[in-house]
């Protein structure tokens, strides 16, 4: 035992019993990120009232999660509204926040912006085109090191 040491195992049991009988104050545990980016990316109208309640508050006591709440949902206006047009003024008032992430975003879309607009206002989907491209690449690792080009063009011609 250390010098000058007058406890016992009743005094260090008595403490300990003390401790943990006394009333802890109770305080919220603060949403995890997961939780606060599904309630940023989902749609606002899903949200219980206590979820909403949440959202605000973490909004109110961080704004930078508020611009990004705000961003995001905008965003989201204008790819399922397909209003491509908005999308320089969406880009100018990204840029206008310290937001890096979105910043690298926008410097993205800017590399080619025209073609970003066609494909959040036009009604054409590649979604078909790309799911062939997929088979495809599936037909190919199912294929890797067995045979040659001959045999994959049978197999994509007859799948």
């Amino acid at each position: 035992m250390p010098p000058g040491y007058k406890g016992s195992y009743q005094r260090v049991r008595a403490y300990l019993y003390k401790k943990r009988t006394s009333p802890r104050p109770v305080t919220a545990r603060p949403p995890s990120p997961r939780t606060v980016s599904g309630w940023t990316l989902g749609r606002p109208e899903t949200l219980t009232e206590p979820e909403q309640l949440q959202l605000k508050t973490v909004r109110t006591q961080r704004p930078e999660i508020d611009a990004l709440t705000r961003h995001v949902r905008s965003f989201a206006t204008i790819l399922t509204g397909r209003q491509g047009e908005r999308l320089p003024e969406w880009l100018d008032t990204v840029r206008q926040d310290d937001l890096p992430t979105l910043h690298t975003l926008a410097a993205g879309i800017d590399r080619d912006l025209d073609a970003v607009i066609a494909g959040l206002s036009l009604p054409w989907s590649s979604g078909a085109v790309e799911g062939h491209v997929n088979r495809i690449k599936m037909l190919k690792r199912q294929m890797f090191g067995r045979a040659g080009f001959q045999l994959l063009r049978k197999r994509v011609l007859l799948a």
